[in-house]
């Protein structure tokens, strides 16, 4: 089924954060991926009648990291990688909405990060419309973005004696999002 004005009603959708989620890979020691999650993160969506001005908004708190490893965790937040004392927040923001046919869509935007900002594309996949047992219309949706974090000052790394650098630089971006309609 195509993304059309028909299924997704106009208005302001808000963030159900329950049953959301922003996780993140990215190669380590050139064999594998480490995986982590955003704990605090919200958006919104407004949709018009026919999608032309459809807009998401997203920030995310950097702080909120969990690679289910403390330590690691707390270096994420230095300087060496999100600087989060100085830039606490990873935004997003959309400049179009492009339907690619049977739910797919991509959404390009401006991703801002550590104080850089530059464009990035979602590539997503319409999850459907649904009116729960509370009576919430609800949205679902997952996009997945890859990103080269040198190009946002993020550039610490460790050579390896065997060769190659202990972090790749592309880290895939996974979202996972419901929205409510607001009343």
């Amino acid at each position: 089924m195509a993304i059309t004005a028909e299924k997704i009603p106009a208005g302001t959708w808000t963030l159900d954060p329950t049953h959301s989620e922003v996780s993140f890979s990215v190669r380590h020691l050139a064999i594998s991926k480490v995986k982590g999650s955003f704990e605090r993160f919200d958006a919104s969506l407004v949709t018009d009648d026919d999608h032309t001005a459809s807009k998401v908004t997203a920030s995310i708190d950097v702080a909120s990291i969990n690679t289910n490893q403390k330590d690691r965790d707390g270096h994420l937040q230095t300087g060496d990688f999100f600087l989060a004392e100085e830039h606490p927040q990873m935004t997003f923001t959309s400049t179009s909405i492009e339907e690619k046919g049977d739910d797919a869509f991509l959404v390009h935007g401006d991703l801002s990060l550590r104080g850089v900002t530059k464009p990035v594309t979602l590539k997503s996949e319409f999850g459907g419309l649904v009116v729960d047992g509370y009576g919430q219309t609800k949205l679902g949706f997952s996009a997945t973005t890859k990103i080269d974090r040198t190009e946002f000052g993020v550039s610490w790394n460790a050579a390896l004696e065997a060769g190659g650098f202990t972090l790749g630089n592309d880290v895939t971006v996974t979202l996972e999002i419901q929205f409510v309609l607001s009343a």
